[in-house]
């Protein structure tokens, strides 16, 4: 029943003759690209990352095993900071992971709008299926209400990356998991379901079965910042380029938010440049929960959700 629902959610959008697809090589958009595949006469598909990335080397896997029309980005650390204030007007924001995940993706929308008008992307998944690491130490009670307040919080992280990367290039991005029939189905699956044991998007995993790769079938879940190679390499340039004096002084804005890493105060000096320093950021979502990045040490940072 689960993929014939991501199925119809699929044909409600894609076109017969050419079609595309954000292809990161994890399991969601992989999901989308393997059901639209058999649909389209022609599907480009579109990776991005650092050289060498994992999210470059597992959709490639993807595009061979399902015969699209493939096209990599391969990005530099130079080409992440070239676009970077052009990311963060479009963005309307600062908050630090939100930023870092976007870059890569902004980066393959403007290579995607060259041939084609619209694309599948894979957002939903994860908040729908239980696809995030800190889920499995929640205690399994409170699993149902987490993965329902995440979703609910779409509309200012996933979803506004979404939509501000694509809409900035005339794109069209279809987020088929959140189909209103998709998602009416996903919460009608006992969490149990989704997080069995130690795997995460358990009975995605089943509904795919031999529609992909193996080793995306088992792949587990990597934030797009991460399979993308971005990682720390923004964090890492902000702990150069600010010093520790600097962030004391400016992290406490004058609206009395606290910036929480020099990477952020990087993005929000960005920020500033371009719509001025806000009395009112009430509007402006923050990531509930910051994973962990590898950074290099005395980097000045408080990785909590916030």
């Amino acid at each position: 029943m689960l993929k014939d629902h991501l199925t119809q959610a699929v044909q409600k959008c894609i076109q017969p003759d050419v079609f595309g697809a954000w292809l990161s090589g994890g399991l969601d958009s992989s999901a989308l690209t393997a059901l639209a595949r058999p649909h389209t006469k022609v599907l480009h598909t579109f990776a991005g990352g650092l050289a060498g990335s994992e999210d470059l080397l597992y959709a490639r896997s993807v595009a061979e095993f399902l015969r699209t029309e493939h096209h990599e980005c391969a990005v530099s650390p130079a080409d992440l900071l070239r676009v970077l204030p052009e990311v963060i007007y479009h963005l309307e924001s600062f908050d630090a992971l939100l930023v870092r995940s976007s870059v890569v993706n902004f980066i393959v929308a403007g290579h995607a709008a060259e041939f084609v008008p619209a694309v599948l992307s894979g957002e939903g998944g994860d908040e729908l299926f239980a696809g995030y690491e800190y889920l499995k130490e929640l205690p399994r009670e409170k699993l149902e209400q987490e993965l329902l307040d995440i979703t609910k919080r779409l509309h200012n992280t996933a979803l506004q990356r979404l939509d501000r990367c694509a809409g900035a290039h005339g794109q069209i991005a279809h987020p088929c998991f959140l189909d209103p029939h998709v998602v009416e189905l996903a919460l009608r699956i006992p969490a149990e379901f989704k997080l069995r044991g130690d795997v995460e998007k358990w009975i995605l995993r089943q509904a795919l079965g031999g529609l992909l790769p193996r080793s995306v079938l088992e792949r587990r879940k990597s934030k797009f910042w991460q399979g993308s190679g971005v990682g720390g390499v923004l964090a890492e340039h902000a702990e150069r380029t600010i010093s520790d004096r600097d962030f004391h002084q400016e992290r406490r804005l004058k609206n009395g938010r606290t910036l929480n890493s020099k990477e952020e105060l990087m993005y929000y000096r960005l920020f500033r440049e371009q719509f001025g320093e806000l009395e009112d950021l009430s509007w402006m979502g923050r990531t509930k929960t910051a994973a962990q990045v590898p950074q290099p040490e005395g980097l000045g940072t408080d990785q909590r959700a916030v």
